[in-house]
C-alpha cells in the first residue's frame, strides 16, 4: 500500500527568515553587533593610565603604575515567535502566505531588538537642555533648535576627546517621527541644494545632514532619544538561534498533541555601553 507523507522544509522557512533578518534596520547602523556563540564577551580597559612626569637629565626616575578593569556582557536575553498552524490549514495555505508568516516572525524579532536598544538609553551620557545653554531640564525640539543639537552632540564627543572616534566611525541620531519632521523642515529652509533636492525628491527616511547620520523610529522609550558615536553600543547576538527556524512536528499543548506544525524562531541578545566609551553615547532628553 503506497502513502505519501506531509513534508514541511525548514530551509523555505529559514530562507525567508534570513531575507527579513538581513533588512537594515536601525539598530544594525548604530551598534557594533557581534554574532557569536560566546555566552560572556569580555572587555578588559586599562582602568588606571600611566602618569607622563617630568624629567631632569642625569637623575633617577619612576615608573608609574597602571591597572586593568574586565567588563562583561552576558548574552542572556532572549525572545521567541512561535506559531501552531494546524495541518489542515497547512496543506490550504499557498507557498506565499506561509513564507509571510516567516516574514512577519522576522520582523517581530528585529523590532524587540530595535525596541530594546533605544529602551538602554540609561547606560549613556545624559545630555538635556543644559548642553544646549539652557536651564536644567528636558528639551523642547523645535525648527529652531534642531541645529543646535546637532552642533552640542558634536562639541561634547570633542570634548569628551572622542573626535578620532567620530572620524573613524561616524555620528548619529536616531530620531522621533516628529523630530525627524522638523529636521526635515530645518533642512528645507536652509541652503539652495537642499532645499531644491527636497522639493524635488523629499528626503529619505535617513540621510546624513551636519556630519551626523540621522534615524527615526517608532520605538523609543517616552522622552528619550539617542545619539553619539556609530559602532561603539555593543549588541551580542547569540549567532546559532538568530534566524534559524525550528519546525516541531504535531506540538505538544500540556498532555495533548496538535496535528499540524510549530513553527518557533527566537533570538538571544544584550547591548552594553562600555565604561571607556561611555562619554560619546548620548541619552538626550527631550519633551
Amino acid at each position: 500500500m503506497a502513502f505519501s507523507n506531509s513534508i514541511v522544509y525548514q530551509e523555505e522557512w529559514a530562507a525567508k527568515a534570513q531575507e527579513r533578518l538581513d533588512y537594515p534596520l536601525n539598530w544594525k547602523n548604530i551598534c557594533r553587533v557581534e554574532y557569536t556563540n560566546t555566552r560572556v564577551i569580555n572587555n578588559p580597559y586599562m582602568s588606571t593610565v600611566p602618569a607622563a612626569a617630568s624629567h631632569t637629565r642625569g637623575t633617577t626616575y619612576a615608573y608609574s603604575t597602571m591597572s586593568f578593569t574586565n567588563e562583561y556582557l552576558t548574552i542572556n536575553q532572549s525572545y521567541k515567535h512561535a506559531t501552531a498552524i494546524d495541518r489542515a490549514d497547512l496543506a490550504q495555505t499557498d507557498f506565499v502566505k506561509q513564507m509571510d508568516m516567516a516574514d512577519l516572525a522576522a520582523t517581530l524579532l528585529n523590532e524587540q531588538l530595535e525596541a530594546d536598544m533605544l529602551a538602554n538609553y540609561g547606560m549613556m551620557t545624559s545630555f538635556d537642555n543644559t548642553a544646549l545653554g539652557g536651564s536644567a531640564g528636558n528639551i523642547t525640539v523645535t525648527t529652531s533648535n534642531i541645529d543646535d543639537i546637532i552642533r552640542a552632540i558634536k562639541r561634547e564627543i570633542i570634548e569628551a576627546n572622542g573626535l578620532a572616534l567620530a572620524q573613524r566611525n561616524g555620528i548619529f541620531i536616531c530620531w522621533r517621527a516628529a523630530d525627524f519632521e522638523k529636521l526635515e523642515a530645518y533642512c528645507q529652509a536652509n541652503g539652495f541644494q537642499l532645499a531644491d533636492n527636497f522639493l524635488k525628491n523629499g528626503i529619505d527616511v535617513g540621510f546624513h545632514y551636519g556630519g551626523i547620520d540621522h534615524y527615526v523610529s517608532n520605538k523609543h522609550t517616552a522622552n528619550h532619544l539617542i545619539a553619539g558615536v556609530k559602532n561603539i553600543f555593543h549588541l551580542g547576538i547569540l549567532k546559532d538561534t538568530y534566524g534559524q527556524v525550528v519546525i516541531n512536528q504535531d506540538p505538544c499543548a500540556d498532555t495533548t498533541m496538535i496535528s499540524g506544525i510549530g513553527v518557533v524562531m527566537r533570538v538571544d541578545w544584550e547591548f552594553k555601553v562600555w565604561t571607556n566609551t561611555k562619554a560619546v553615547l548620548f541619552d538626550v532628553k527631550v519633551s
